[in-house]
């Protein structure tokens, strides 16, 4: 018997079920594409294979006579099985047989390393010493020329004052300047009869110092005119002899002292722009180098310890 109070049911599942099965189809495509998308390790799959075989299947009876490692909640006996390796990607570090070589010198080597440290202060050590003992000899040597450019110039202080020469210092060297003026005729390497007390003088001097006696003739720039001489050079060059043809002529001066050297203008000590830098620039020079020998020069002057 039908209540005519109620109400008609509409037919059909009601609107709430579209929806929801709507949810459960997306759910199940979002499972779909986790599992198509997922990797799978193959000894892992195995391993939980097995084990599920051994916790629901049929298990054979093995006899242990070991206390027992372990147990599970399915299986009441223990049952060893042998698992298999996981493949793992290890980085390990080779040393090559030249870097064994190299360690093993390293290794063997402090000893020696110990020895050429050791070698090498005392290398250091005489270094120093060398170098102390040159500078302590030079210092020496430039006191030593500076006590004798004082003599001389007290010894020639009026032909300083007539500028006919001039003495200067050049650390272990002293310089005896001979000017033009009054020295030599222009273009030429004979001497003035007037200058001859004054080379007098220069011979005591070389007498009184020790060391090497370098007679250098200089020119100006200007060509020459004479026909004596081809250039420059043959005229610095005789000027130089002549100087040292003085001195030897007294045999009191050792030859083996002397050296001669021309220089033409190649080393100029003013300006060749003007008269008076060219004068400056016309000159013999005898230098006295203290405690050296010519025969000395050609060696180094500081040895190093290597």
């Amino acid at each position: 018997m039908s209540d005519d109070n109620c109400p008609d049911c509409e037919e059909g599942l009601p609107a709430w079920m579209g929806t929801f099965a709507d949810l459960m189809s997306l759910l199940m495509c979002f499972f779909v594409l986790l599992l198509s998308m997922a990797t799978m390790d193959a000894n892992r799959f195995k391993k939980m294979a097995e084990s599920l075989n051994d916790a629901f299947g049929v298990q054979r009876k093995i006899i242990v006579y070991d206390i027992v490692k372990g147990t599970s909640v399915v299986a009441q006996h223990f049952t060893p099985a042998s698992g298999d390796p996981t493949v793992l990607d290890e980085l390990v570090q080779d040393t090559t047989d030249v870097e064994k070589e190299l360690l093993g010198k390293d290794a063997t080597s402090e000893e020696e390393s110990d020895e050429a440290a050791a070698e090498k202060d005392a290398k250091d050590q005489a270094n120093v010493e060398i170098v102390t003992e040159y500078v302590e000899s030079t210092e020496a040597k430039i006191e030593a020329a500076d006590e004798l450019a004082e003599e001389i110039k007290e010894f020639m202080v009026d032909e300083i004052d007539q500028n006919m020469v001039s003495v200067e210092t050049d650390l272990a060297r002293v310089v005896i300047r001979i000017h033009e003026k009054g020295s030599f005729p222009s273009g030429g390497a004979d001497f003035n009869l007037e200058f001859m007390p004054i080379m007098e003088k220069i011979t005591a001097v070389v007498n009184g110092s020790v060391g090497t006696v370098t007679v250098a003739g200089h020119t100006d720039n200007i060509p020459i005119r004479s026909g004596l001489y081809r250039s420059n050079w043959e005229l610095s060059a005789a000027r130089a002899v002549t100087i040292a043809q003085s001195l030897l002529a007294d045999d009191s001066v050792d030859q083996n002292r002397l050296i001669i050297e021309g220089h033409a203008d190649t080393v100029p000590i003013a300006e060749n722009e003007t008269p008076e830098g060219r004068a400056a620039n016309r000159r013999v020079e005898i230098i006295l180098t203290q405690g050296e020998m010519p025969q000395d020069s050609a060696e180094p002057i500081l040895k190093i310890v290597r």
